[in-house]
């Protein structure tokens, strides 16, 4: 189970702010393409699974990942998640035919996939849904592990603070005390990314 705590920035100037106060935690910044799948009759979705490829740094790496039974409230995440590296090249293969990920072999992932959610059997397959790009900055902040994102989908920007860690509450009492002191605006996210790039429309 991931458990993540996540709290929505209002625009980009607030982005570039927190930015600037944790550039000094600063480890390192990755730039991401997500890419998701669904069976071709929304074998996936209908069960409340998302099958995504999420390429590093111009493909320097290369995570599928199978999440499932999401739920986010007051900006906690909580979500079942298996992933594991693939060849980026065999990655970028799949994108553009999506029948190819059946073909993988050796993958724990696409096996679960397969095996829980009947891809594959007959006429049934993968269908690429598209994506969206995202620039993660990682930070090292009082013994979190912080991650600011600046999402790019086709319809506009939005910009998240995110932290992974089985204590949300502590992590909120750490952060909201330090958003407020220097003038930082945020909500808590009611969305997560997928929903959004599959709503077609930016949370307001």
């Amino acid at each position: 189970m991931e458990i993540e705590l996540k709290l929505k920035l209002p625009d980009s100037t607030s982005h570039q702010k927190l930015s600037d106060l944790l550039s000094p935690f600063h480890i390192k910044t990755h730039l991401q393409d997500n890419i998701f799948f669904d069976g071709l009759n929304s074998e996936l979705s209908s069960k409340r699974a998302v099958l995504r490829l999420r390429f590093y740094n111009d493909d320097s790496l290369c995570v599928v990942s199978l999440k499932a039974k999401a739920v986010l409230v007051n900006g906690v995440s909580r979500v079942e998640e298996d992933e594991e590296e693939i060849d980026p090249v065999i990655g970028r293969a799949c994108v553009l035919e999506p029948s190819k990920l059946l073909g993988i072999e050796g993958s724990r992932v696409l096996k679960r996939v397969k095996d829980e959610f009947f891809i594959g059997d007959g006429e049934k397959g993968f269908v690429c849904l598209g994506g969206f790009r995202n620039v993660r900055g990682v930070y090292d902040w009082k013994g979190l592990n912080l991650e600011l994102d600046e999402t790019t989908y086709d319809f506009g920007t939005s910009y998240e603070i995110e932290c992974e860690s089985d204590d949300p509450e502590g992590v909120k009492k750490l952060l909201e005390p330090f958003f407020m002191e220097n003038g930082i605006s945020y909500k808590y996210s009611e969305v997560s990314k997928f929903a959004v790039f599959r709503s077609g429309k930016l949370p307001e």
